[in-house]
């Protein structure tokens, strides 16, 4: 350990000193410069760290669960569409205070070229924001008044790829070995097609393939996810000392959270399907123990988007963990699986399997995002049931697209690939339960439906263990943007349908509980608030499932500290009566009438939350 070293930097370092110097040296076959540059490199953004930030550090040290419990509420956004730029989302702090929100996500806004950044995954820059968004000064005057108000930050953190106009790519176009030797170039197509041989294609209507001829240099590149994004090659120290660098840097910009993009794809490696090899472990892991050493108050979210038993390895382990928090991706297809389909059954087989997980595992829980509906859902749960994977992906799409008769919802295809009989889904929140066909129709008890729908889909989030997560404009019902088919840059990108501008006049009508936008507003506060007071709700609770006696209702119990709770989902489009094998009197937290469990009346597309306390604990 270096002499110069500060007491908190080296008392930091020295716990994982062991550990980092043993999976550092491994990775990289005892390269000691690399990893004296390394180190030297994690002291100096120790000492570059911001002292307000230090102090962040400090106090999160020393409740390490800081972000667990029942008091984060998340909300994603895209900064243009939000408020222009990070001044404009700054000035509008008050209003995202409002919804209850705090912890924010800025979807990604590093430097990235135009018309091909894949909705800003294709950054040149790791160290410039986008222009038109503003400055990296604007991120870390954003984050520092975030902070003041008790918000923190998520941004994207993208480590699979750069653009190909970045830095290093344009000087590999250029010829030089060095910064080709940071991706994956080949002389000709032998070892490619050799790769293709195993590796699946992540679009394979829009982007075929995993590689892409790079005509400066007569060579063939690796790009996974689309031609002008370059796969870094992680088995090159260079590559990983320095894009921990960058990464570091924003985290000394404010970022509290770092959402890590496309996190089992870093690892590359000739006849495996290159994802979720064992070296991309040992690289989330070194990345973690940095953070403990130079920005402890920093949590690590794994962007993750498979099934639940290849999800859960990138929380590590007790004794070596990796990333704090996680996607629960599985559930928000299965909720919308269910919305179609009315059939619980599917949902209660995927939350089994989550409420089987250790309760210190931490997952975002969210009804939609930036991104589309995959359908990878358990088909072979579903045989059982006569559901056949291709007819029924087709009927999911059908009715959520409202092509299915009678169906409200208003959706559209992304990645449509009829040769396979697959596509997957786009759409807000409030047009996927109807609200925009109900408006479009005049039709009240369509837009009474429509609103109790996508009330109950909310407090079913708040219901789960973890962190619940809106998208913006949700918490006012926005429907989906189709002047999206305008744009030259957007209409062949079916995502940007749930990507449009927030509609501020529609937010200024959110104290009017009589309109849609003020009716959802007010439901998810209500919820907030409950979900805030009240110790059931949180992550160390008990969770199980409840036999309601219907597969059009799901049922879930909570136990903490001397309350349960009792949370009833109906999914039918008929009123329906769960039967409940319990005989105490409950609460209902959202109507305050008291009962007694066993026939439990639930409405058609809603919900009920009742809530027992018992005498010892009752105050």
């Amino acid at each position: 350990m270096k002499a110069k070293w500060k007491t908190e930097f080296a008392n930091r370092f020295r716990r994982h000193e062991d550990e980092l110097k043993w999976l550092y040296c491994e990775l990289y076959h005892n390269d000691m410069k690399a990893y004296g540059y390394f180190t030297d490199m994690l002291y100096r953004l120790w000492e570059e760290r911001p002292e307000k930030l230090k102090q962040i550090d400090r106090t999160r040290e020393e409740n390490p669960d800081w972000y667990k419990g029942h008091e984060l509420v998340g909300m994603l956004m895209y900064v243009n569409a939000f408020a222009g730029t990070l001044k404009g989302v700054k000035k509008k702090l008050d209003y995202i205070a409002d919804c209850g929100v705090n912890y924010l996500h800025l979807m990604p806004l590093l430097e990235s070229p135009k018309g091909r950044s894949d909705g800003g995954y294709a950054v040149s820059n790791f160290r410039k924001v986008q222009p038109e968004l503003g400055t990296m000064e604007d991120l870390a005057d954003l984050a520092d008044a975030c902070h003041d108000k008790g918000i923190a930050v998520c941004l994207d953190f993208v480590m699979n790829h750069t653009s190909e106009d970045h830095e290093w790519a344009r000087r590999a176009k250029a010829g030089e070995k060095e910064y080709q030797n940071r991706y994956f170039f080949y002389d000709d197509w032998t070892i490619p097609n050799a790769f293709e041989q195993t590796v699946p294609q992540v679009f394979p209507t829009t982007a075929p393939g995993n590689f892409t001829w790079c005509e400066e240099v007569q060579k063939v590149v690796m790009t996974t996810f689309y031609p002008y994004q370059w796969d870094l090659n992680y088995a090159n120290p260079v590559v990983f000392n320095d894009m921990t660098d960058d990464m570091l840097n924003l985290c000394n910009h404010g970022v509290d959270i770092v959402r890590l993009d496309a996190t089992p794809y870093i690892w590359k490696a000739l006849g495996t399907t290159c994802r979720n090899l064992l070296q991309v472990h040992t690289l989330v892991r070194m990345i973690r123990m940095v953070c403990e050493i130079v920005c402890p108050g920093t949590l690590l979210l794994g962007e993750v988007v498979m099934e639940p038993s290849k999800v859960v390895p990138y929380f590590g382990t007790v004794e070596k963990p990796e990333c704090h928090m996680l996607y629960n991706v599985t559930t928000m297809a299965t909720v919308w699986h269910t919305v179609a389909t009315r059939d619980v059954r599917l949902l209660e087989h995927q939350l089994r399997q989550v409420f089987a997980l250790p309760s210190v595992y931490t997952f975002l829980n969210y009804l939609r995002c930036h991104d589309d509906i995959g359908w990878g859902l358990d088909y072979g749960f579903l045989s059982q049931f006569g559901q056949q994977e291709v007819p029924h992906k087709k009927y999911l799409n059908d009715y959520l697209t409202g092509k299915w008769p009678g169906s409200p919802a208003r959706g559209e295809l992304y990645n449509d690939d009829p040769r396979l009989g697959d596509a997957r889904l786009c759409g807000t929140t409030a047009s996927l339960c109807g609200v925009e066909t109900a408006r479009a129709n005049g039709d009240q008890q369509a837009m009474d439906r429509a609103l109790r729908l996508d009330e109950m889909l909310h407090a079913f989030i708040f219901t789960l263990s973890g962190v619940p997560v809106l998208y913006s404009g949700d918490e006012i019902a926005q429907e989906n943007d189709n002047a999206y088919h305008d744009d030259p840059l957007k209409r062949e990108d079916s995502r940007y349908l749930h990507r449009g501008d927030m509609d501020w006049k529609k937010a200024a009508l959110r104290r009017r509980k009589t309109l849609p936008e003020g009716r959802i507003f007010n439901a998810i506060r209500r919820i907030e608030a409950l979900h805030a007071e009240h110790p059931v709700f949180d992550t160390k609770a008990d969770t199980w499932l409840l036999d309601t006696g219907s597969d059009q209702v799901l049922g879930i119990g909570r136990y903490y500290k001397g309350e349960q709770l009792l949370a009833l989902f109906n999914f039918a489009d008929q009123d329906r009566t769960a039967w409940i094998m319990d005989t105490k009197s409950y609460t209902d937290l959202i109507d305050g009438k008291e009962g007694d469990a066993g026939a439990v009346k639930v409405p058609a597309g809603g919900f009920r939350w009742l809530l027992h306390t018992f005498e010892e604990n009752a105050q």
